[in-house]
């Protein structure tokens, strides 16, 4: 296609990549992971994040409070903030990354080979890291995902006893890490895009510059 080219893969892959890395970054401090209704009390809400357990009432409003002890929370919890931590980490430096190996961005601050060589290996990391990124995104809610799951269908807990549901942040989460995985596979499409057109130039350059040879056709006289 002719609109489909290296610059604009590489700018749509940064775009969606930054989309990933800004959800992932509000859903990390989002307190709706798991959300819970009393049959007892309809007007009662609860909520339950990585940092804090917030309750929903008609007349107070939403009042949140944070977990008092880090070393008390359950190992779930304390994998999913260490992966969560790991995940934006990894995005800001996968957006850094990518944004400076950018066709277009520093062109003049040096020419050569070994400037598009550095700009090449930029734009790979970046990938490298988006995936990362995207991966230590979808783990953590994985995993609260699978416990909430394990929990509901528990049939040791009495009937009566509410259960724990999937929240809102669950599913940004899971977008957030799809994003990144996403953006980072098509910085790779880009370098590929970009090695090609770095070897037709240079085919181009070679024909252009190979010596032209004349043919006579060689005739008798009888």
């Amino acid at each position: 296609m002719v609109f489909l080219t290296t610059k604009l893969v590489e700018r749509v892959s940064l775009f969606v990549s930054f989309g990933g890395l800004v959800t992932s970054l509000v859903t990390f401090f989002l307190p709706l992971w798991k959300t819970m209704n009393s049959d007892l009390n309809e007007m009662e809400n609860w909520y339950e994040g990585l940092w804090h357990l917030c309750i929903f009432t008609e007349e107070v409003g939403l009042h949140c409070k944070a977990y008092e002890s880090t070393l008390a929370l359950p190992a779930d919890k304390l994998a999913s903030r260490a992966l969560m931590f790991v995940s934006v980490a990894t995005g800001l430096l996968g957006v850094l990354a990518a944004f400076f190996g950018l066709e277009g961005v520093l062109d003049g601050a040096g020419g050569g080979r070994r400037r598009r060589r550095l700009k090449r290996g930029l734009l790979i990391a970046g990938g490298v890291l988006f995936w990362v990124s995207g991966l230590t995104t979808l783990a953590p809610v994985s995993l609260v995902a699978y416990f909430t799951v394990v929990e509901f269908w528990d049939e040791s807990i009495p009937d009566v006893v509410p259960r724990w549901e999937f929240g809102e942040a669950m599913f940004s989460g899971w977008i957030a890490g799809l994003l990144l995985v996403v953006g980072g596979s098509f910085l790779f499409v880009a370098v590929c895009m970009g090695d090609y057109e770095a070897r037709q130039a240079r085919d181009l350059a070679f024909c252009k510059d190979a010596p032209r040879t004349r043919h006579y056709l060689k005739t008798e006289v009888l």
